[in-house]
């Protein structure tokens, strides 16, 4: 047997710990380089009831700490009527250093009439072409018109769909599929899917969010199925335990991590299936509206931020 020395026993250990520090220090930085590199977007309707118009709602979300805003078109109108310019607007956006990765319309593309769906897509174009001018990247694509639909043939939503991107082809805007969980048609996470797949265009995805996916009784667990191309923008909430999920609306919605949302499973999902795209904060809570508007927005990105953090602290 070999004996060693106090001296050389002391090296070794040293060695050994060393070693293990090396350990500790590479899984670190290999989870830093696992660890998702979300951005963070306000949908501007978390702040709709304090009515301070789009250019406001921009310096806020800048001064808040966002990445991006998601604006409601209705709003961009809005400013245009007031004799707004869009190359001001897009100026604006560019000085606060934020980006438009999404934005909200309501454009009738889905529905069985076809007069009213040539309106629908004329109306996405104009959209898309205001979008384009600021910077815009995507819309949201909901089934509006078919909200109380029950028998809409999704192969011929699928169809539609495709033209509705094709639409956006001419745009440089991409029209995203949204998960409505109170509509009858596209409530359910698999129906969106399907209208994006079947539509057989190379720019289709979806637009999910944590309050629809629920509310349209789809279990999170489908997320996983998806790739990194199939969603971009994740609309990111929480919903409470009551009132239950017949009844629930979306001026339910709360900040996340205030209610009883799986959010670290659905983060781990969307991380696992290569999303590292944008969350944006999308609520309707009319308690928020009668607060400061800057202090919602920033509460916001905290808890999202908050939710992330725990999701992949282990």
């Amino acid at each position: 047997m070999t004996t060693f020395s106090r001296r050389e026993w002391l090296v070794g250990t040293g060695a050994v710990i060393s070693a293990a520090a090396l350990a500790r220090t590479e899984a670190a930085e290999e989870s830093k380089t696992n660890a998702p590199t979300f951005h963070y977007c306000l949908n501007t309707s978390t702040i709709r009831g304090q009515k301070l118009g789009i250019v406001q709602e921009i310096e806020l979300a800048s001064k808040a700490g966002y990445d991006a805003i998601e604006p409601w078109v209705r709003d961009i109108d809005a400013y245009q009527k007031e004799g707004g310019s869009l190359t001001d607007l897009r100026k604006r956006i560019e000085d606060a250093e934020l980006t438009v990765e999404s934005a909200i319309g309501f454009a009738p593309w889905i529905v069985d009439d076809e007069a009213t769906r040539n309106r629908g897509l004329e109306q996405a174009k104009r959209e898309m072409d205001m979008l384009a001018a600021i910077g815009g990247k995507r819309i949201a694509a909901p089934p509006v018109g078919a909200t109380k639909q029950t028998d809409l043939d999704l192969f011929a939503a699928a169809e539609r769909y495709r033209k509705l991107c094709e639409v956006g082809d001419q745009t440089g805007v991409v029209p995203q599929v949204e998960v409505w969980g109170f509509s009858k048609s596209l409530s359910r996470l698999g129906e969106s899917v399907f209208v994006a797949i079947e539509s057989g265009h190379p720019s289709a995805c979806l637009l999910p969010d944590v309050y629809h996916i629920y509310k349209g009784g789809s279990d999170f667990a489908g997320l996983k199925m998806l790739g990194p191309e199939a969603v971009h923008v994740f609309h990111m909430n929480d919903y409470p335990a009551t009132p239950p999920r017949k009844t629930i609306g979306d001026r339910d919605r709360v900040f996340p991590g205030d209610g009883v949302a799986p959010l670290s499973d659905i983060l781990q999902l969307m991380h696992s299936i290569g999303f590292n795209g944008v969350l944006s904060l999308e609520l309707f809570n009319p308690k928020y509206w009668e607060q400061d508007a800057f202090e919602v927005a920033q509460t916001g990105l905290r808890k999202m931020q908050d939710a992330v953090g725990k999701a992949f602290s282990t």
